[in-house]
């Protein structure tokens, strides 16, 4: 049987809709929702009812967070799929271009976590940023303007549906991806005069002092402020164009063309 972890998110709720009806398949997540197994990171209590006779675990990672938290999420996880038997967790990290982020760290300790288990076979699925995200950081202003510090920088982004996809894929078939590493980036690497242009909009970077006191005046908790930082000066520094890690996701989609990074963001923005 497989589990799906965080199945009330953003991409597990997408690979959730990608399984419905199966027999073979149970869903969980800390809502509570209808259907689903109570599954609560940050209660490990509820892990071992959650994980009883699951053969597979799709890992989607707990969310953004300080290290020590998110880090202490996912051992919880582990231990506990570790005890109950199951046999292989396929883990969301991110993508090998992204050291640089300061979010890295939890997924690369989750990576090392997974090849030192003993019991575990593993398949680690570095996905790249999505295009989706690019709204929440290179949208334009009220004058038509995008400010955000992306430079000259681009971002190989992918978009979530086709990450959601390559998931399930995966996931269905562990065994045909055992004890693999796969980076999971765009194909068209994306700059911010790319996003003004299809959107009709002006590129004006911005400097990335005033952006980080802009997210810090924002209300923002702590960690997201060098969280949001760093991606920025990632991008811009040249980090995230794709060229640093060879992309297995055409292939992991079966072959077919990935989805256009720079179309998902043109509806998401028009999307509201």
């Amino acid at each position: 049987m497989l589990l799906v972890t965080g199945v009330s998110g953003a991409l597990g709720s997408l690979v959730a809709e990608r399984l419905a009806g199966r027999g073979d398949v149970v869903l969980g997540t800390r809502a509570g929702l209808p259907g689903t197994r109570l599954l609560d990171f940050d209660a490990p209590e509820t892990l071992p009812e959650a994980f009883a006779g699951v053969d597979t675990l799709l890992l989607i990672s707990a969310g953004y967070g300080e290290d020590d938290t998110v880090v202490a999420r996912h051992e919880a996880v582990i231990s506990a799929a570790e005890r109950a038997g199951v046999r292989h967790v396929v883990y969301t990290s991110l993508s090998g271009d992204g050291d640089h982020l300061t979010y890295a760290l939890a997924h690369r300790w989750t990576e090392r976590r997974l090849l030192r288990s003993p019991t575990l076979d593993w398949t680690i699925l570095r996905n790249g940023l999505y295009a989706e995200f690019l709204t929440w950081i290179a949208a334009p202003d009220a004058d038509g303007r995008i400010t955000s510090p992306l430079g000259e920088g681009r971002l190989s982004a992918v978009a979530r549906a086709d990450l959601a996809d390559v998931a399930v894929s995966v996931a269905t078939d562990p065994a045909a991806h055992r004890n693999r590493v796969y980076e999971l980036v765009g194909e068209r690497p994306l700059g911010g005069a790319d996003l003004a242009a299809a959107l009709g909009a002006t590129y004006a970077p911005g400097t990335l002092a005033d952006t980080r006191a802009a997210v810090a005046a924002s209300g923002a908790a702590p960690f997201q402020v060098p969280m949001l930082a760093s991606t920025y000066s990632a991008i811009a520094h040249g980090f995230m164009d794709g060229t640093g890690v060879e992309s297995d996701l055409r292939a992991l989609l079966g072959g077919r063309e990935p989805l256009d990074a720079l179309d998902v963001f043109v509806r998401a923005v028009r999307a509201g």
